[in-house]
């Protein structure tokens, strides 16, 4: 039974289709669960770790302890909201328009990987909420629409305390505002 699957019971918040894998030694290694927003983009984990590390950051600026925080912001839950614009520019121009945005908006941070062929996308950590001090990671993936025009998915995302302060929602609306001018 070196290879078995075995169905492991799942809790709510997870997909009902996970599965355990047994390996050569015995030990129970988890496949990663592919989990799925609610209008069809997939959840970045990255993003979580990003925003983490990024409110450890500023703790640690603060004088509290990094770490904690780092524990503490995980679990936190997260407001996200995805807006989906159709920009009347050529595929590189968009691409560029996006770039310039965002790199205004904040700081650009690497991704883990690249996107299908006719598509971008850009990263950045930018500030939102009460004086600009909750991260807020904002994503846009820029496909390739035609001769005249793209689509962008613009997902902005922010951990949210206990007052909360719809960072997510509200950055994004504001550079999706940005882009459509």
């Amino acid at each position: 039974m070196s290879n078995d699957r075995i169905p492991r019971a799942s809790s709510s918040s997870m997909a009902a289709a996970e599965w355990q894998e047994r390996s050569p030694r015995g030990f129970k290694a988890r496949r990663p669960v592919e989990k799925v927003t609610e209008n069809g983009g997939r959840v970045d984990e990255r993003e979580d770790e990003l925003l983490a590390a990024e409110l450890a950051a500023l703790a640690a600026v603060a004088g509290g302890w990094g770490g904690l925080t780092r524990l503490v912001a995980k679990p936190m839950r997260k407001n996200v909201h995805e807006i989906e614009l159709v920009v009347a520019l050529p595929f590189e121009d968009t691409v560029e328009r996006v770039a310039h945005v965002l790199g205004r908006a904040g700081r650009r941070v690497c991704l883990g990987s690249e996107p299908r062929a006719g598509q971008r996308m850009i990263r950045v950590v930018t500030g939102g909420g009460f004086g600009g001090m909750n991260p807020v990671v904002v994503t846009a993936l820029v496909t390739f629409g035609g001769a005249s025009d793209s689509q962008v998915r613009l997902r902005a995302a922010a951990k949210e305390g206990l007052i909360r302060q719809r960072a997510g929602e509200r950055t994004a609306a504001r550079l999706a505002a940005l882009l459509d001018t």
